[in-house]
């Protein structure tokens, strides 16, 4: 059985739930961000007391199919951009179809009329979220950043980092750098 979880997006969301499974007796054999793969059935009365726990967490399940849909494609991405360490050597929007097996067409109008921004901008969001990490954590240089969140180019992440964040990247890294100084100084 498949049970959708609204707001499951880190891997912290990822053991709260199989935590939660494991003091109701339920087996999995799979948890993504979002969904998890029960072994068994399960009857009404245990997912009501599922969602009951998983509510103090701040999660919540789903049953509305397009709602899921959304979810789905969100935690693909999120999965994707985030946390997985390999650059897909496919586009985004085939990815995202061929996970979902859906038509993209259809995923990015849902997309669109239901959370009022493109799959697109999402992505470019989370893309520009990750590159705002990866530029404080002060590990990899621009160019492996870009590789990383696969930019064509460094000019193609900092015009994109500045569209969004209003600064350059090595603005946003001086100001890092700043704060964190300030606080080693406190």
């Amino acid at each position: 059985m498949k049970i959708y979880i609204k707001y499951m997006v880190s891997l912290r969301c990822k053991l709260m739930v199989k935590k939660e499974l494991e003091k109701l007796g339920l087996h999995y054999t799979n948890i993504e961000l979002g969904m998890v793969e029960t072994k068994e059935e399960v009857n009404d009365e245990l997912l009501l007391e599922l969602k009951s726990n998983l509510a103090i967490s701040g999660l919540e399940l789903m049953d509305d199919k397009r709602s899921i849909l959304i979810d789905r494609v969100k935690n693909i991405i999120i999965e994707m951009i985030h946390y997985s360490e390999e650059v897909p050597t496919v586009n985004y929007s085939d990815y995202i179809a061929e996970k979902l097996d859906y038509d993209y067409t259809y995923l990015s109008n849902l997309f669109s009329e239901v959370k009022g921004i493109t799959i697109q901008h999402f992505i470019i969001k989370h893309k520009i979220e990750r590159a705002k990490e990866l530029i404080l954590y002060n590990e990899l240089n621009l160019t492996e950043i870009a590789y990383k969140l696969n930019y064509s180019s460094v000019a193609h992440l900092s015009n994109q980092f500045k569209k969004v964040t209003g600064n350059t990247p090595t603005y946003y890294k001086k100001i890092g750098q700043k704060r964190k100084s300030n606080l080693e100084n406190l």
